[in-house]
Parts: C-alpha cells; sequence; structure tokens
C-alpha cells in the first residue's frame, strides 16, 4: 500500500482560497517528506478556533497565509513514509500530533508531522479520540504546569470549561490536585461537574469576580472584559495566564500579581505525558460532533458559533 502512496503527488484537502473565503474541498499537492519527519496517512483531524481566526485574517500582520490554505492543527493517522533521520516510530504506527505552523493543513488525506511534535495513539483511543487532543490539551497543560506552576490544593479559575482547552483543564488541574472553579451557561453544568469541576459558574446569571477570591491561577481562555474581570479573583502573587490576549493595561502590576500570555508550542513528549493520562481513564476526551470531509464547510460554521462543547472532528477517513 505504503508504494501506492508514494506514487501519488496529490491529495485532497479542505481549503480556502482567500481572507474570509469559503472552505471547499480541492487537490492540492501532497507534502513532501523531510528528513526529521514522516508523512501520516490522515484518519481524523479536529478544528480549533485559531482555524477561523486566521481564515478571517485577524492574524495577517504576525502570520500571512499563502493559498490555497490547507486547514487544521490536529491529526491522527497512520505513519506510511519516514525520513531518514527518523529513530522514534515506523512505518504502521498509529500517532497524533499538532504539527507546527509549516506543517499545519491536517484536514486532508496526507500529513507531514515532525519527530519531536508527534506522540503514539494510546490503543484504547480512536483516531477521532485522538485527534481532538493535541492543540487543546498541549495548551491546557502548558497554561496550567508550563506557565501556571500548578501545584497541589491550588485554586484555580479555569474559563470557559465547557469549551475545547476547558474540558481537558478541568480534568488536568484535577490531576494535579487542585480546587477547580470553571464558568460556563447552565446548560454545560452537568458536564463541568462531570470532568471535576468543584464550583460552577453560570456566567448568564452570576459574576464570577462576585463569587470567587484568593485565587492562586486564572486561565483565560476569552481575553477582553473576561480577562480584566479576572485579576479581582486572583491573590496577591497569584498567576493570569493567558491564551487569548496579551494586553493587560498594567493590571497585573495593579493587582500584584504575574502575567503570562503564550502560544502554545507543539511538543511530542508532553503530547505522550497527557497519551498516558487518558490511556489510564484520568483525562477523557469530550468530542462535539464528527463530521465528514465532504462536511468540512458545516463543520467549520459550527465552530463559528462559539458554541461547541469540547472538540468538532473531522473524520478524514
Amino acid at each position: 500500500c505504503s508504494s501506492d502512496l508514494k506514487v501519488r503527488k496529490n491529495m485532497k484537502a479542505a481549503v480556502f482560497h482567500e481572507y474570509e473565503g469559503p472552505v471547499e474541498i480541492a487537490e492540492v499537492a501532497k507534502p513532501e517528506l523531510q528528513d526529521s519527519s514522516v508523512l501520516v496517512e490522515v484518519y481524523a483531524a479536529s478544528l480549533n478556533p485559531i482555524d477561523n481566526i486566521l481564515r478571517a485574517g485577524y492574524l495577517r500582520q504576525m502570520l500571512e497565509l499563502t493559498f490555497p490554505h490547507v486547514k487544521g492543527y490536529d491529526v491522527s493517522g497512520t505513519v506510511v513514509e519516514i525520513g531518514k533521520n527518523v529513530k522514534s516510530v515506523k512505518i504502521g504506527d498509529e500517532v497524533f500530533a499538532r504539527p507546527n505552523q509549516m506543517d499545519a493543513g491536517s484536514v486532508a488525506e496526507f500529513a507531514r508531522i515532525q519527530e519531536d511534535e508527534l506522540a503514539i495513539k494510546p490503543s484504547n483511543m480512536t483516531h477521532e479520540q485522538a485527534a481532538s487532543v493535541p492543540l487543546a490539551g498541549l495548551t491546557a497543560w502548558q497554561a496550567l504546569v508550563t506557565k501556571g506552576k500548578i501545584k497541589k490544593d491550588s485554586k484555580v479559575l479555569i474559563h470557559a470549561g465547557s469549551g475545547g482547552v476547558g474540558t481537558l483543564a478541568i480534568q488536568i488541574a484535577k490531576h494535579f490536585g487542585a480546587f477547580v472553579a470553571t464558568t460556563t451557561s447552565g446548560k454545560n453544568a452537568g458536564l463541568v461537574k462531570e470532568l471535576g469541576a468543584d464550583l460552577i459558574i453560570n456566567y448568564t446569571t452570576q459574576n464570577f469576580e462576585d463569587e470567587l477570591s484568593d485565587y492562586d491561577l486564572v486561565i483565560d481562555t476569552i481575553g477582553g472584559e473576561t480577562l480584566a474581570r479576572s485579576f479581582k479573583v486572583l491573590k496577591k502573587g497569584g498567576t493570569m495566564v493567558s491564551v487569548k490576549s496579551q494586553d493587560n493595561d498594567n493590571l497585573a502590576e495593579k493587582y500584584g500579581v504575574h502575567f503570562e500570555w503564550f502560544f502554545m508550542s507543539p511538543d511530542g513528549k508532553m503530547l505522550s505525558e497527557l497519551a498516558k493520562l487518558i490511556s489510564q481513564g484520568t483525562v477523557k476526551t469530550v468530542i462535539d460532533s464528527i463530521f465528514r470531509m465532504n462536511q468540512a464547510a458545516e463543520a467549520f460554521d459550527r465552530l463559528a458559533t462559539g458554541r461547541a462543547k469540547g472538540k468538532i472532528v473531522i473524520a478524514v477517513k
């Protein structure tokens, strides 16, 4: 089978041809293998808010796209070719990853992944489940562990607990022994409770800053006014980690807290740590919906509502 795949120069992929353009299925060139990479036959991919943010052109100053642009930052599939310097995986291995910016484009029949960015897919996970984890899981892990220095008994507020990052962050924080508060709408209260949240704030009827105080850590996935209000719940010396906004109007100084803003970075070792927790059942995936590749445009419409519970997945194969 892999010799047939090598001969193929093109592949089908979900693309858009201009900023704000529609998502379509088109034939594009298959990625070329590099010495430190593998080529994966994609079984599933998943969507993240960044996909629509890039498509709208909001990050053009930082990240100019080339067209046609292939969508997707999460991938799960089977290794079909390996570069000559690759040591840790072989053809036929099932892997999952968040590819870097140059290799992104996973809503496609094939994807290129650098060896240090991939992890072996746990055998008790489907490809759809595995594809739902990398970007959101690494964001949650890096926010809580790398930047937030979470400890046992830390008091943590996680915003948007029913979202892609939130559902995983609640479980990771509980694994480290933290007390977790989260914001969500009333209809998702049951879900976040099941994931382990200790205190649930219904943002449609409650102001979280009136309910919470003396928190060690806040994970902000919303930005704007939510970020500004969140400083009030931190104790002196606490930490605010935002994945949304780097601008905090000197509020960190005013409240005497640490402020961290970051873009998550792909990391195969970290993903393997997360895979261990998932295969043990400590962390479970939450999937909002699964679309086929020919329904990619509908999947992006679902993403645009901002109402997904957990992740939107595209089954490619």
